[in-house]
């Protein structure tokens, strides 16, 4: 086995084999080979299985995939953030982060593009960048009439409730 096949796998976890394993015979070959295209990326990335499915971590969440019955779903953690020179993610800036789906490995893109996007993805975790928030919404304040605050000025209960 050449050197950089044995550097880029190093860091293979036996429960993303037993994952890949027992996924239907149609998936097998699209997650090999884009578990090697992750690894090909970035060589010191993590595998692990979140919320069922196989995840892979580099100073966070780059990747993931997952088999389902007649698809392979696909995405990166951070798709609105990466550039898309190829428009792979278009769907995925709005969707979820598992919204690319191949039904066959015929219909991955071509290495090198993916390689591309998974070292972008891996970079902006080392720089630290982070997904932005949703703003906080402003909490209003409203003029009570002063009849009703005498009111509420009487009953504690009332008060607290409104």
């Amino acid at each position: 086995m050449p050197a950089v096949l044995k550097q880029t796998m190093k860091n293979k976890n036996p429960e993303v084999d037993a994952y890949i394993d027992a996924a239907a015979d149609f998936a097998q070959p699209i997650l090999k080979r884009l578990r090697k295209l992750i690894h090909k990326a970035c060589p010191q990335i993590e595998e692990t299985i979140k919320w069922g499915m196989p995840s892979f971590g580099h100073h966070g969440i780059v990747c993931g995939f997952a088999a389902f019955k007649q698809h392979v779903g696909f995405g990166f953690w951070k798709a609105k953030l990466l550039s898309d020179p190829h428009g792979l993610l278009k769907s995925a800036q709005q969707a979820s982060p598992m919204s690319l789906k191949y039904r066959g490995v015929e219909e991955l893109p071509d290495d090198a593009i993916l390689v591309a996007y998974v070292k972008e993805a891996a970079v902006l975790n080392e720089q630290g960048v982070k997904i932005p928030r949703p703003k906080k919404k402003v909490e209003r304040t409203i003029d009570v009439p002063p009849d009703l605050q005498k009111l509420l000025n009487q009953n504690t209960q009332a008060a607290t409730t409104f």
